[in-house]
């Protein structure tokens, strides 16, 4: 693919625009929300928490651009399902309600405290508080928890969902899920005790210091057995919630009312403000932000940002209103190390080298709208990040060293340059744009880029396929990745521990499979210190980057509205940078 030199420009030029009127907006102020009112102020809910409030009753309204991929507890993996759950389902713990780093804290929801962790870290033992009920007023158990973790084994009928908790409680795969399940109660997984209804522990067969991060996740999530209708669940899940679903219509939306059977004094986290929620769907996202800017819902629920037009009009008349996100997102480059010619480090470090960062970061919105420059992989929201930078991206802004990239080239062999592909998903409107930029850079050092665009739905039988990638020779990969819990093993195990290497569906696309990498994760699993477990972090963070396995070019931020009439908002480090929804309220 040539570079489309004239639209490309055209793109950076209304970058450029919002980077500047978010320069405005900074000096001065927040605007107003012509149709509802004042807006809070720019960047009120990264400041601290917006329109502060303990009222009562109203409407949240959200609008998304896509379904949820489940409303099922056990089967959802799309992060603002995760959020959006918290509406009407419970953990054992979860995520602090408050805002920025702090959120990433554990504390108390369905249980009394967090685990009493025994036996060298095998054991975690909870009990259940007093006076916690589901929708139809029947008492939450210890077996109604075990039935709820145990569905993630029936991946015939429970599908989609994250299989930590499977994983690190029967890594030999032995229990076959509740479906087929010979013992009496449908309970027979021997991980997990409940010697009465308020008692439940979990014994794990090794210790793995992030194991309560994956009982906080929507998996741990209690279903009473009686009401699990399986596959059909989804359609109706059975609410621990102060919320339950009234109804889904899959593709048009979903209506929750309150749970009257809910208990206050049994829930420290949640102050469910709304009378009612709902959420609609709708998939042109420039309607959507039409939609948010007339006042006509509240929040964007992917939070995945607003198209270039709704920003400019939202920063030039409701500037009060906007948030400019900081997301857990980091956007790479992946190198396949098994093609050449980035079989060798020196041709991967001359890409490095080569490639103009801060255009990327132009491509992308600039520093404000679209992020900070990435000089390593790892989120500044996860203990362990640094500013480590071997490249000296950060020193030079992010513009291209050509000298040190000839350099390399010569070290690598290819002193005149080289060919390679780089793979797009063309439903990312940012990356092919991306790879363009990437690919006039690196042509002026003697690189010459073949941009190569596939559909994202593809991705896990082309990119997450290493021979597909050596059959097509494609060298590069751009793509993005962002936590499934705030820890490192959360983020960068899947992508570089080369345990987790695939033949379908693989994330470590650079097929990195280095010993002491690895003997790093397993000591960072045996620490239950999160900054000690960090500290070990940091040093698989310094090994990725001295390696040159991957790219990373910027740390996401996103454009986001906020209504005028919504109460409590915050942005959440816990989940990704957007607001904690379950904390959320508006003005009648």
């Amino acid at each position: 693919m040539k570079p489309l030199r004239s639209s490309r420009s055209r793109r950076i030029a209304g970058a450029a625009l919002v980077v500047g009127a978010l320069m405005a907006t900074a000096a001065c102020g927040g605007g107003k929300d012509d149709d509802k009112g004042e807006g809070a102020g720019f960047n009120a809910a990264m400041k601290g928490v917006a329109n502060k409030s303990s009222k009562t009753g109203g409407t949240l309204k959200f609008i998304n651009k896509q379904d949820f991929d489940s409303l099922d507890p056990q089967r959802q993996y799309y992060g603002f399902a995760w959020d959006f759950a918290r509406f009407y389902t419970r953990q054992l713990i979860t995520y602090a309600p408050k805002p920025g780093k702090e959120s990433n804290t554990l504390v108390p929801d369905l249980a009394t405290s967090n685990a009493k962790i025994t036996d060298g870290g095998k054991t975690y033992t909870y009990t259940l508080r007093d006076g916690i009920t589901w929708e139809d007023g029947s008492p939450i158990t210890a077996q109604d928890i075990k039935y709820g973790i145990e569905r993630i084994w029936a991946k015939d009928v429970v599908s989609g969902g994250p299989a930590y908790l499977r994983q690190v409680l029967d890594p030999k795969g032995e229990y076959k899920g509740p479906y087929k399940d010979k013992s009496k109660d449908k309970l027979g997984l021997k991980a997990i005790e409940t010697p009465d209804a308020k008692t439940i522990i979990f014994r794990l067969p090794k210790p793995n210091g992030d194991f309560e991060q994956m009982l906080a996740m929507p998996t741990g999530s209690p279903v009473k057995a009686s009401k699990d209708t399986g596959a059909r669940y989804t359609n109706q899940p059975f609410s621990s919630g102060p919320y339950k679903v009234q109804s889904y219509k899959p593709g048009k939306g979903a209506v929750l009312v309150r749970n009257p059977k809910w208990n206050k004094k049994s829930d420290p986290i949640r102050p469910a403000l709304p009378d009612k929620i709902t959420v609609t769907i709708n998939s042109n996202l420039e309607a959507i932000d039409k939609e948010l800017i007339k006042g006509n819902y509240d929040v964007f629920l992917s939070a995945t940002g607003m198209t270039q037009s709704g920003r400019n009009d939202a920063l030039k008349q409701h500037e009060g209103n906007v948030d400019n996100i900081e997301t857990s997102f980091v956007r790479y480059v992946d190198f396949a190390t098994k093609v050449k010619p980035f079989d060798n480090i020196h041709c991967r470090k001359a890409v490095i080298y080569g490639t103009d960062f801060q255009a990327l970061q132009t491509t992308r919105g600039g520093p404000q709208a679209g992020g900070d420059i990435a000089p390593n992989m790892l989120p500044k929201s996860i203990a362990g990040s640094d500013d480590y930078d071997p490249y000296g991206i950060l020193k030079r802004k992010g513009k291209p060293d050509k000298a040190k990239a000839k350099d390399e080239l010569k070290q690598c062999g290819k002193p005149g340059g080289f060919k390679a592909n780089i793979v797009v998903r063309n439903d990312q409107p940012n990356e092919p744009e991306a790879a363009e930029t990437m690919q006039e850079s690196l042509g002026k050092v003697g690189i010459t880029l073949d941009v190569q665009p596939i559909d994202g739905a593809s991705s896990a039988s082309v990119t997450g396929s290493p021979s597909v990638m050596k059959k097509r020779n494609y060298g590069l990969s751009m793509t993005g990745w962002g936590p499934d819990f705030p820890t490192g093993q959360g983020f960068e195990q899947p992508l570089i521990d080369g345990r987790f290497i695939q033949q379908t569906g693989n994330y470590n696309v650079s097929e990195t499979n280095d010993p002491q990498i690895n003997k790093y994760f397993d000591d960072a699993l045996l620490e239950t210190d999160p900054a000690k477990a960090g500290e070990i972090y940091k040093k698989i963070n310094h090994a990725i980057a001295d390696k040159a396995v991957q790219m990373p070019f910027l740390y996401e931020k996103n454009i986001t509205w906020r209504s005028s009439r919504l109460t409590n908002a915050f942005s959440s480090a816990a989940y990704n940078g957007r607001y904690d929804y379950s904390q959320l309220g508006v003005v009648k």
